[in-house]
């Protein structure tokens, strides 16, 4: 439909919605695990642009209804930007319901409230945040800021009312230090909780990966799929959210598919997990998990 810039990437959720690119690559792109927009220099696609990209989606899709804003940290551009790329998305969509992007914590840090409230109601209402892990220790080794920071920022989004579908990486503190990885990430939940929570488990293109060990700073032992299975067992079994949050792991990467609502659900997942761990459950075939 449209002449994108590939490679292009978005959260599962958004798989049947319209992608408009309103920037390149990704404005932070320090990550030490993503190979996502190494290949691209960021840059602000001019309105023009984007706007030639809007009237054409219009035309061959006029009922869109939600809109996914690209590429990386699209939710970075200045608030004036996007406020005007909203109510062109508006003029263009009659029925637009929503607009989303993938945001940074620095992103939510560096925006005062006014503009997340004045974005929301312009229908950029939710956005996908990172957070990875929820401790200090591995948020330096992964080059993504403090946990200070990410509650800084989560808790700004919810003060203004716009809504967060966060994601954390399973095995990404290794066999080593998993119980500190998952305890201080539900720590990190608990306190500020998003309304969409999903996870991601670890893998390392080729060219990412000795950045990545580099930086963990001693050796890295592979968390193998039980050990996965058991650091999301910890994590919900830990996760009292004050309210609803739900809960996926419906990302190809992951071995194990749930679904629920937590609190509610938690014995519910529980008892799926242990399924699994009993080899009652089967799990998904390395072929068929990616990034």
């Amino acid at each position: 439909m449209l002449d994108y810039d590939f490679p292009l990437w978005r959260p599962p959720s958004e798989g049947e919605n319209l992608i408009i690119q309103a920037s390149l690559g990704c404005g932070f792109n320090q990550c030490s695990f993503c190979s996502m927009y190494k290949m691209k220099t960021y840059r602000e696609r001019s309105l023009e642009e984007v706007f030639a990209d809007i009237d054409r989606a219009a035309r061959q899709w006029p009922d869109a209804r939600r809109v996914f804003l690209a590429d990386g940290d699209a939710y970075g551009l200045p608030t004036d930007r996007l406020a005007v790329l909203c109510d062109r998305l508006r003029q263009a969509f009659p029925d637009l319901q929503r607009v989303s992007a993938y945001a940074t914590p620095f992103n939510l840090l560096r925006k005062p409230a006014r503009d997340i409230r004045l974005l929301k109601d312009k229908k950029l209402s939710l956005v996908y945040v990172g957070i990875e892990t929820g401790w200090d220790w591995l948020l330096k080794r992964i080059a993504k800021g403090s946990a200070r920071q990410m509650e800084a920022g989560l808790a700004r989004a919810a003060d203004a009312g716009l809504k967060v579908s966060a994601t954390i990486i399973t095995g990404l503190g290794g066999s080593a230090h998993w119980r500190e990885h998952i305890d201080a990430t539900a720590d990190l939940v608990n306190r500020v909780p998003p309304a969409y929570l999903s996870t991601l488990q670890l893998g390392l293109e080729g060219e990412v990966a000795p950045r990545f060990f580099e930086r963990f700073g001693e050796p890295f032992v592979w968390q193998d799929d039980r050990g996965v299975l058991m650091e999301l067992r910890r994590l919900i079994e830990r996760l009292h959210p004050p309210s609803p949050v739900i809960f996926r792991t419906n990302h190809s990467s992951n071995a194990l598919p749930l679904a629920g609502t937590l609190p509610k659900d938690k014995d519910k997942l529980l008892a799926q997990i242990d399924a699994a761990l009993a080899g009652a459950a089967s799990l998904r075939s390395a072929w068929q998990r990616g990034l």
